[in-house]
């Protein structure tokens, strides 16, 4: 079982390149994040062509998170528990819930694709907006797996976090002055961890980064970030036999600045002959 994310920065503008690597990858789950449009708008007849149900929530040309399948799909869930909301001069608890989660079951692997915010400076809201959006979702993912002990979760996609120094390689970002390197958020992508989620794709693939600004040359330069990981537990990381960081996607037609990043899984009773990995 292959599974793997990618912010493709607008499913509209990048549908026929997505879909073309999901067939030549082989890949049998994909997680997006920023879709950039409503279910209305999502270009569902290539991805069915190619024989993927895709179920998604976005509100807006902003955002918008999706899941494409080519295995069926259960207990499809819009946001997660204690998920916060944001909208500028907004305070308290009710703000409006942005695009930015989603999840599903597929065989008994529970998936989420997540789109963290970004936080755009270290005294902007939005940061403060990012962090609570962390802390929840390591709260919500903790006491799922407590209550489902051993069961394989996923949370995976653009976290917007650099969180070692290794994964940070755009010297436009300044130590104490930018964010994705804060140790506010360094922390909260910590805590992550702390609740019982592990990286699995650095013990594999220890160099390379998923993102590359399009400004200033920063791909062939490979001034880039590693911010799009797959986190899972237990049960999930144990299962993890291979991964990749498909940078050769950065290239080319209309890239987007991000770049998938996939995980193959041994699946108990499977007589996959399949390569591992492409």
């Amino acid at each position: 079982m292959r599974i793997a994310t990618w912010n493709v920065n607008s499913i509209r503008t990048r549908y026929g390149r997505v879909v073309d690597w999901l067939v030549n990858a082989d890949v049998d789950v994909l997680a997006m994040q920023e879709i950039k449009c409503t279910p209305a708008q999502f270009p569902m007849e290539p991805f069915e062509e190619a024989g993927y149900e895709v179920v998604l929530h976005g509100l807006n040309q902003w955002n918008g998170v999706a899941i494409a399948s080519r295995l069926p799909m259960t207990d499809v869930e819009i946001g997660f528990r204690g998920q916060p909301g944001f909208a500028k001069g907004h305070e308290g608890p009710d703000a409006p819930l942005e695009a930015r989660a989603i999840g599903a079951t597929i065989d008994d692997v529970r998936i989420w694709s997540l789109y963290v915010p970004n936080g755009r400076a270290l005294d902007d809201p939005h940061m403060d907006y990012k962090l609570r959006f962390l802390r929840t979702l390591a709260a919500d993912a903790g006491d799922w797996m407590a209550a489902n002990p051993g069961a394989p979760l996923a949370l995976v996609g653009d976290f917007n976090v650099a969180p070692l120094d290794a994964d940070m390689g755009d010297p436009s970002f300044v130590p104490g002055a930018s964010t994705h390197i804060s140790p506010a958020e360094r922390a909260a992508f910590a805590a992550l961890e702390e609740a019982g989620l592990s990286d699995v794709v650095r013990p594999l693939v220890p160099e390379g980064y998923t993102f590359w600004d399009y400004k200033q040359l920063r791909f062939p330069r490979d001034e880039g970030m590693r911010i799009d990981f797959i986190l899972g537990s237990p049960g999930f990381a144990d299962r993890v036999v291979d991964a990749r960081i498909e940078r050769e996607q950065r290239k080319g037609d209309a890239p987007s600045d991000h770049v998938p990043v996939v995980v193959a899984l041994a699946v108990e009773g499977d007589d996959d002959d399949r390569p591992m990995i492409f």
